[in-house]
């Protein structure tokens, strides 16, 4: 085997990449600074005791492990930053009142979530704790948004959901609280015909409120269509009225949206309204958020949440084959030269001092140049200076 090989969904960041996630990363945190939301840099390790308490089984699997030669007990390479930062909030912060948490940092997988995701995501996220009511889920729901806005991608659609629905419509029969797992597995993927036998035997009650849950998805409509199938508990009632709130944020965002009231990813973890991004034609989540309450207690104090966080390393494969601008500036050139030199990277260009004749530049486009023009160093498009010199 090759030295240089990597293990299987391991790679570098190359340079167009690493420019990308660098200026994306360093916006990101201008946003979140200027809503309030204060920088932690957790640990990229800790005893699996504190890195996957109350977390979930899925988590455990994605957590590489292993034994600290100091204390002998075992470690974890954070797989996700969010039960970090919770841990933070309730353990060593300690703050009464609300606290709003933001932090870029890489995580490891020990296997990929999906078969082209990356096992060394870059996620950029903001989690604000103690906080219950839908403001805190549209603040979080609306900084979502304007952080996916400063990577200007095109035809971006969010997908609503909340799992309090679900969680109220098992309560209609203990049955179907037994068979909880099956039921989320079987509406998740919109399984119909694994869906109809798990019901069967149910209360009536039960049973069609289940079914319609799956038919529940699409636009705006379909909370004013859950209001007619749906069971007029007071739990469904707040939940979609919550989702009311949200679809306002992301309209008045300019954002589009989609509602699916069968959409159950994170079940387990999260105890309200959920979030994802999607691009047109990018088969993966660019974006996950949602309430997650609670998750605190493990730390010896519950604290209401509400966060979402970004692959920034997704977001970059969007990007792909972008190719840097720069300016090329002579060789040897005067004071005069190196003054405007100076003045242009101060303003963000990239300048490229040419070291001799050769103009040739890999990796990087200068589709611009200084040059004398009427006695005067000037910033000239290059190929009106190539077409101007022949």
């Amino acid at each position: 085997m090759a030295r240089w090989l990597l293990p299987e969904g391991i790679s570098d960041v190359l340079p167009s990449e690493a420019q990308f996630l660098e200026r994306l990363r360093r916006s990101a945190l201008d946003l979140y600074r200027g809503y309030g939301y204060e920088l932690v840099v957790p640990p990229l390790l800790e005893y699996t005791d504190s890195l996957l308490t109350g977390v979930g089984a899925d988590l455990d699997l994605r957590t590489l492990k292993l034994v600290d030669q100091v204390s002998g007990r075992l470690l974890g390479l954070r797989a996700d930053t969010t039960p970090q930062v919770a841990r933070i909030d309730a353990h060593i912060l300690n703050r009464a009142g609300v606290v709003r948490l933001c932090y870029a940092a890489s995580v490891l997988h020990a296997r990929p979530l999906h078969p082209l995701a990356t096992r060394e995501p870059f996620y950029v996220g903001a989690e604000l704790f103690g906080h219950a009511s839908v403001l805190a889920d549209a603040e979080v729901l609306e900084l979502a948004v304007r952080s996916l806005g400063l990577a200007r991608i095109a035809e971006l659609r969010f997908d609503l959901g909340h799992t309090r629905i679900l969680r109220a419509l098992l309560e209609l029969d203990p049955a179907a609280r037994q068979m909880s797992e099956e039921i989320v597995a079987a509406l998740s993927t919109k399984d119909a015909a694994a869906l109809g036998p798990l019901t069967e035997a149910l209360a009536a009650p039960a049973r069609t409120a289940l079914r319609a849950l799956m038919r529940l998805h699409g636009d705006r409509q379909v909370l004013a269509a859950a209001r007619a199938e749906l069971p007029a508990m007071p739990q469904v009632l707040a939940a979609l009225d919550e989702l009311d709130r949200l679809t306002e944020v992301l309209g008045r965002l300019d954002a589009a949206i989609s509602i699916d009231l069968a959409d159950l990813h994170g079940f387990r973890y999260h105890t309200g309204a959920t979030f994802a991004a999607y691009a047109a034609g990018w088969p993966a989540a660019l974006a996950r958020g949602g309430r997650y309450d609670d998750i605190g207690r493990a730390f010896g104090r519950a604290r209401p949440a509400t966060g979402f966080s970004i692959d920034l390393r997704e977001l970059a494969r969007l990007h792909q084959g972008t190719t840097a601008r720069a300016i090329l500036a002579p060789a040897g050139a005067d004071g005069t030269v190196a003054a405007l030199v100076e003045r242009l990277r101060a303003a963000g260009e990239i300048v490229i001092q040419r070291l001799g004749d050769d103009d040739r530049i890999d990796g990087m486009e200068c589709d611009r140049e200084i040059r004398r023009v009427d006695g005067v160093w000037q910033v000239v498009d290059r190929q009106h200076s190539v077409d101007a010199k022949r």
